[in-house]
C-alpha cells in the first residue's frame, strides 16, 4: 500500500552540488578499500556512481535496479534486477552507490543478499542512516531531495509581461 508524504520540504539540488558532493563521498573512500567494482543502485545511483568510478578510477559497473517510490509514493520494494557476480560472494570488495537514503528500506532488501558490500550514498536521512557505512550530508527526514536528473528549468517570463500581477 502507498502512503503520500504531506509534511514534505522541497530541497532542490543542482548539478554543480551533486558533482561536488560525489567528489567529498569519493575523498572519503579512497583507501578504505581495493574495491572489485561498483554497485549502482537504479535509477538515482546512476551519476553519483559515474561521478565516483571516475574519480577512484573504477571500471567494473554493475546495477541494482531496485524500486520503493513511485513520484513521492512510498510504495513496496520491487526488485527488477540484481548484480548477479556481486551476489555471488555476498557483496564482499564491492561498493554500493546511491544517491540518498530515506528510510532505509531499499538498503535493508539490498543487505539482504549483499550484506557485506559497503554502502555509500551522497545524502542520507536518519531512518536511513543506519542501513549505509558512508555518507556526506545528513538531510532532515521530511525533506524530499530533487535532483537535476529529476527536474528540468524552465522559462519564465519577465514580471512585465504577467498581465494580472503587474500591479
Amino acid at each position: 500500500m502507498s502512503e503520500l508524504r504531506t509534511d514534505v520540504v522541497d530541497h532542490h539540488v543542482n548539478w554543480l552540488q551533486v558533482h561536488q558532493d560525489g567528489k567529498s563521498l569519493v575523498r572519503k573512500l579512497i583507501g578504505k578499500s581495493e574495491w572489485k567494482g561498483i554497485i549502482a543502485v537504479t535509477r538515482g545511483g546512476l551519476v553519483p556512481a559515474a561521478i565516483i568510478a571516475r574519480e577512484m578510477e573504477i571500471r567494473r559497473i554493475d546495477t541494482l535496479c531496485i524500486a520503493t517510490y513511485d513520484k513521492q509514493f512510498i510504495g513496496d520494494v520491487n526488485i527488477i534486477k540484481k548484480p548477479d557476480e556481486a551476489v555471488a560472494d555476498g557483496g564482499e570488495g564491492w561498493l554500493m552507490i546511491d544517491d540518498l537514503v530515506d528510510t532505509g528500506t531499499t538498503m535493508k532488501t539490498a543487505r539482504d543478499f549483499l550484506p557485506k558490500c559497503h554502502v555509500a550514498t551522497v545524502y542520507a536521512k536518519p531512518e536511513g542512516i543506519p542501513y549505509v557505512d558512508t555518507f556526506v550530508h545528513e538531510v532532515p527526514q521530511n525533506h524530499w531531495v530533487f535532483f537535476p536528473w529529476d527536474t528540468e528549468p524552465q522559462y519564465v517570463a519577465p514580471l512585465a509581461e504577467s498581465p494580472s500581477d503587474a500591479a
